[in-house]
């Protein structure tokens, strides 16, 4: 059945090669013509897992409290103290230039010079709140009298270490970005990057002042302008391969054949991304030349092959066809499995992660047509001489002389030394990479080096103020219903107050915590103004008109409730955003619900984690490790059926799996101790790894298979199928390894990582195909004889 199928196949493409080719060139053309319309699509929406109840909790309470897709502009001067008539009328410029930003809410944009920044202040004439710059000062009119009332008016406000820095030689504006404008139109981070840079930091930032940008739009941009730089580091790695693949073959039509076809798959798969009505993720922008990678490996396995039998003899049409055929079932195995692989990336729910899947998965489905058909097509028309692959075949002899040695590990004694040393290091794979970090392992932006511009203002920004860059947002939510009693006495709920402040005194001293800005601390803020600053009275009232005079008080300030009191809020702010830190935090709230559940607060108040960019990041992350084990499982299940399906026989099915799972732990230990973290960037490039692998073990099995089914002992036949594809597999894997690791010079840390990790990955399942699995295949064979002959696989010959 198998064998009429891909022989018909084959009668059909090659009785029709010139339509077929003819097809794919305008097929190509007209893709290319949709690919060049793709463009770079961030967004901050779109990393967030929306079913999941953090996000739900954002989502519902986002124009309450603090919103994560914040930026925080610094103005900073180089020398002395931004209390300065200098100081002040560049912060005002800034100030200005932030509110009139695009995509700005410009009602929340904060800072010294704004009507929302304001002190609070007990009188002879009663409470006080008066703008701590007042709408009569004008930039023009600061002198240093004036600067002096400022400078005393942010201090008795506590408004240090919040809009001004703690040393005041650098004070903050914030505001918060609207994603989509009233017609649904999102903002286009890579060309807001820009507008920040050009309205902002080069406008304002001058020999006296610095101007520092974070948030995740300007993080975003960063990534965007360092991710353009991959495409010079995918053309090294292009000419590497090349120039590998001409060493190689010592033939620029079968050298530039493989990189042409491999290329026409990119093709295809951006102008399939924009048909659909996707861009290309900064940090995904790696999916699509890895994808890339694994077109040249099949590539170089067809050129193998097709020199190889017009050294027996055949012409270049008959060699063609003959790897049509040979090559077609282990090559679509591997393909449909790597496809599979990366299909089930969808399953976690996180859209950005959902688009790298789509992504990656068309590229992969492309490469079946173009490696596994468009390259024996197009090379039949070729007319090589029987000399030039004599030639080749005494090189490829003299280069894999040496892997006679290597294929004495099919020997029986050999393989099982060979099991023993594979065990042991599975073993200490498994022990040293667990525990492995889920999520960011480093502070500030992970996907930027730590000399990365954002970086150092991050840095600099965090150990100059006290609220941190990260933050947590705890929700006290009442579930009573609308318009019954027990709602309409929220405001006047004390004891919900006193919990919330038995929480926030529990949580002050987790570490990781680095300062806490609540609602029962902003109670105790104004009780203590309202009674003539006695700080016995920084309490939360237990009298319950007092305590609801204050709430009304406290709401008209948006961040830690809303007006109803429906909802109240505590801001944990962070040191940093590791997901050591976050997973820390939330485990105290977690434990602190559990030790004190409604503690007295009344019926219907309950704890909802997370809002702010911690929660988001915790959500993703959290996410992340939920998805990874079943996906891998998914992914083995994919490749077990998919191989017994073809193979119809269990040992194919352990002696390709098991290497496999050998390569993918340790590639987890090596995430450990490189400091790399499971996110959703690195996520996919272990499934390629996984993809990767299998197309070592799928190639070798193959030509076990046919050599099996022609009577050989399994010793043997092992020790043919190395010399026949050892060369093939290890040129790749080095080729392949090399052109990925030039990555490691990237700007930016994530694609550097992503380098090592890939070539190591390249490496380990390059050496576990051509180590573990024959030692697995000969022990296999002599656990469980087999009872009937062995079938040729597909037409492979």
């Amino acid at each position: 059945m198998l064998n009429r199928w891909v022989g018909g196949l084959e009668r059909f493409f090659f009785l029709y090669r010139r339509a077929t080719l003819g097809l794919l060139l305008a097929l190509t053309a007209l893709m290319a013509f949709f690919a060049l319309q793709l463009r770079m699509d961030a967004g901050f929406e779109k990393q967030m897992p929306s079913d999941h109840p953090y996000i739900q909790t954002f989502q519902k309470y986002r124009a309450d409290v603090l919103g994560a897709n914040r930026l925080n502009i610094v103005v900073k001067a180089r020398q002395g103290s931004i209390f300065t008539v200098a100081g002040l009328q560049k912060l005002y410029e800034v100030t200005q230039g932030v509110v009139f930003l695009p995509s700005i809410e410009r009602l929340g944009v904060q800072s010294l010079w704004t009507p929302n920044s304001f002190v609070n202040e007990i009188t002879e004439e009663g409470f006080r709140a008066d703008p701590l710059i007042d709408g009569t000062i004008s930039p023009g009119q600061l002198d240093e009298a004036t600067v002096k009332k400022i400078r005393e008016a942010t201090a008795r406000g506590g408004f240090i270490g919040t809009l001004v820095s703690r040393d005041e030689s650098s004070a903050m504006v914030t505001a918060e970005i609207i994603e989509y404008d009233r017609e649904g139109k999102k903002v286009d981070y890579v060309a807001y990057n820009r507008v920040l840079e050009a309205q902002i930091r080069q406008k304002f930032e001058d020999a006296n002042f610095e101007v520092q940008i974070i948030g995740f739009a300007k993080q975003i941009g960063d990534i965007a302008d360092g991710a353009s730089a991959v495409l010079e580091f995918c053309v090294i790695a292009l000419l590497l391969t090349a120039a590998a693949v001409y060493w190689y073959c010592h033939s620029l039509r079968f050298t530039l054949l493989p990189i042409a076809c491999s290329l026409t798959s990119l093709v295809w798969q951006f102008g399939a991304l924009h048909l659909l009505g996707y861009g290309l993720d900064p940090l995904g922008v790696l999916v699509p030349f890895l994808v890339f990678a694994i077109g040249v490996s099949h590539g170089v396995q067809q050129i193998n092959f097709i020199v190889r039998e017009i050294s027996h003899g055949k012409s270049c049409y008959e060699a063609c066809r003959g790897s049509f055929t040979g090559l077609l079932i282990p090559g679509t195995l591997a393909l449909v499995t790597a496809f599979v692989s990366f299909v089930t990336l969808v399953m976690i729910p996180i859209p950005m992660v959902r688009e790298l899947a789509i992504t990656a998965s068309l590229g992969v489905a492309f490469k079946i047509i173009t490696n596994l058909v468009m390259l024996p097509v197009a090379a039949s028309f070729f007319n090589v001489s029987k000399a030039y692959a004599d030639r080749a075949m005494l090189k490829r002899e003299a280069r894999s002389g040496w892997l006679r040695t290597l294929a004495r590990v099919a020997e029986p004694r050999n393989a099982a030394v060979c099991l023993l040393v594979v065990g042991a290091i599975f073993a200490v794979a498994v022990v040293e990479g667990h525990g492995r970090v889920v999520g960011t392992t480093q502070p500030g932006a992970p996907e930027l080096r730590p000399e990365a511009r954002f970086n150092r203002d991050a840095v600099s920004i965090s150990s100059n103020f006290d609220t941190g860059l990260d933050w947590l947002t705890v929700v006290f939510e009442s579930t009573a219903k609308e318009g019954s009693p027990e709602a309409a006495s929220l405001c006047e709920n004390v004891n919900l107050g006193l919990y919330q402040d038995r929480f926030t005194w529990a949580l002050q001293p987790v570490q990781g915590v680095l300062s806490v800005a609540s609602f029962s601390g902003q109670m105790r803020l104004y009780n203590e103004g309202y009674n003539e600053g006695n700080p016995k009275m920084s309490v939360v009232p237990i009298d319950p008109g007092n305590y609801a005079a204050l709430a009304t008080e406290i709401g008209r300030i948006r961040g830690t409730m809303r007006k109803d009191c429906s909802m109240t809020a505590v801001h944990l702010f962070l040191t940093d955003h590791k997901a050591s830190t976050i997973n820390r935090v939330i485990a105290a709230v977690e434990a602190f619900k559990k030790a004190n559940p409604g503690d007295g607060a009344g019926e219907g108040v309950q704890i909802r984690l997370a809002s702010g960019n911690a929660g988001v990041l915790a959500a993703i992350n959290d996410e992340v490790e939920k998805s990874e084990l079943p996906m891998m499982l998914y992914v083995y299940a994919a490749i077990v059926i998919l191989v017994f399906l073809v193979y119809r026989d269990f040992r194919a099915v352990l002696a390709c799996c098991l290497p496999l799972t050998v390569g993918t732990f340790i590639g987890y230990w090596f995430m450990k101790e490189l400091d790399i973290g499971l996110t959703v960037a690195t996520l996919p490039v272990m499934v390629l790894a996984v993809g990767i692998g299998v197309d070592y073990a799928f190639y070798i099995y193959n030509r076990l298979q046919l050599h099996l089914s022609h009577g050989q002992p399994i010793v043997k036949a092992l020790e043919h199928s190395i010399l026949e594809v050892g060369t093939a597999t290890i040129f790749t894997a080095i080729t392949l390894a090399v052109g990925v690791a030039t990555w490691s010079f990237s700007e930016l840390k994530f694609q550097a990582d992503m380098g090592k990790l890939l070539a190591f990955m390249f490496m380990v399942n390059m050496v576990m195909a051509m180590t573990a699995l024959p030692a697995f295949a000969v022990w296999l064979e002599r656990l469980f004889p087999r009872k009937k002959p062995v079938k040729a696989p597909g037409l492979a010959h």
